[in-house]
């Protein structure tokens, strides 16, 4: 039989053992997932900016660009959130993040986000030029400074982050360009409006979560939950033409066009029904095909080396 003492002490040691550890934590700062994306995204426009044909793509060189792009955007992460711990620890899906759980001291996650920053900085510019160093800092200052407070004052603050956080792409391809034309611009262009279909049905999804902790995301304001329906609807349909201008400008044929407009329209569709809508289910069906429209269809031009063999792609 135990004691009193000792059933609390059990309770307490299966609660510590019950925590993360630092490298869950670490890993919460750095989002490894998002994280993921974004590497992607800095090698596909690092990819883009070079020669298209089997032997015209320096693949180490685009994926060495996704990191110093990838370490810049963790640092963002970490950033922001040191500057959301409190309205972190009002929130549901985010109270157990470190800085808000208290598991973490302040002081050790902003030498962490100085030093993930600084390095990504450093490695554009000294191994690939200073366009895309200032690209990529302007990107995390805009996520950081910008759009992280404006989320407790305006619901357009889905508007302000949007653009940094289609940036990695630029960043990428002015890495290896030295420039920012063509393909940049679409990937810039058609990750933008990606984000607010994708952004509404989070957004929906815990908006009660977002209004307890005071943040003015749109679905969580007065007559925001259709609002937010509409608005991915239009960024879904606005996305049609945006999939098929590099077709349209002579830069891909016809078999592109038409597999990145087929898998816009089921985007599109997605985003329609949530629209006419607004449910749990329909919510967590936009959220997963925009997860996985995304990646296929900014991977579509990577099959350039295909044009060899196949001019109607």
């Amino acid at each position: 039989m135990k004691l009193p003492g000792e059933r609390f002490e059990a309770v307490e040691l299966s609660a510590a053992s019950a925590r993360p550890g630092l490298l869950a934590d670490v890993a919460t700062l750095v989002k490894p997932r998002i994280g993921a994306f974004v590497w992607y995204a800095g090698l596909v426009g690092a990819a883009l900016a070079q020669p298209a044909g089997p032997s015209g793509i320096d693949w180490w060189r685009a994926a060495e660009v996704g990191v110093w792009v990838l370490l810049l955007g963790s640092g963002a992460s970490v950033f922001n959130q040191i500057f959301e711990r409190d309205t972190d620890r009002r929130m549901e899906r985010t109270a157990d993040r470190p800085l808000a759980a208290g598991r973490m001291r302040v002081r050790d996650a902003l030498f962490f986000g100085t030093a993930l920053a600084t390095a990504g900085t450093l490695g554009l510019a000294l191994r690939f030029n200073v366009l895309a160093a200032l690209l990529g800092l302007a990107t995390l200052v805009g996520y950081a400074l910008v759009y992280t407070p404006m989320k407790r004052v305006s619901s357009l603050n889905t508007v302000i982050g949007a653009l940094p956080g289609a940036m990695p792409p630029l960043v990428g391809y002015a890495a290896l360009a030295g420039s920012v034309e063509g393909w940049a611009y679409w990937l810039f262009g058609l990750l933008f409006v990606w984000q607010f279909p994708h952004f509404m049905a989070i957004a929906w999804l815990w908006r009660h979560d977002y209004a307890r902790a005071g943040l003015c995301m749109l679905p969580s304001t007065p007559e925001g939950e259709r609002q937010a329906g509409r608005q991915a609807l239009v960024h879904g349909l606005l996305l049609l033409p945006i999939s098929i201008l590099p077709a349209l400008h002579g830069q891909a044929g016809a078999l592109f066009a038409g597999l990145a407009l087929g898998l816009t329209l089921v985007y599109a569709g997605a985003a329609a029904a949530f629209a006419q809508r607004q449910t749990s289910l329909r919510a967590r069906v936009l959220l997963y095909t925009s997860l996985g429209y995304l990646p296929i269809v900014f991977g579509l031009p990577l099959l350039r080396p295909v044009v060899e063999l196949y001019p109607f792609f």
